[in-house]
């Protein structure tokens, strides 16, 4: 029956500690994500022309050798 008590105890404490910890995220405004957004895909567009000229080198290169 203890166990059971203390168990209960500790998911109450548990969860009050995540109650705290949630109320002091600080959430980001409407234009930072816009523009953590932009800045992610405008980085993804950046890296994927690179992948593909670096992509279009080696077939050149290789079919040059081969």
């Amino acid at each position: 029956m203890e166990k059971t008590a203390n168990t209960e105890k500790t998911k109450k404490s548990f969860f009050k500690g995540v109650k705290t910890e949630f109320g002091k995220i600080v959430w980001p405004d409407r234009e930072a994500v816009g523009r953590e957004t932009a800045a992610v895909l405008a980085c993804s567009v950046a890296l994927g022309l690179i992948i593909a000229i670096l992509d279009l080198v080696i077939k050149f290169g290789l079919s040059f050798i081969l």
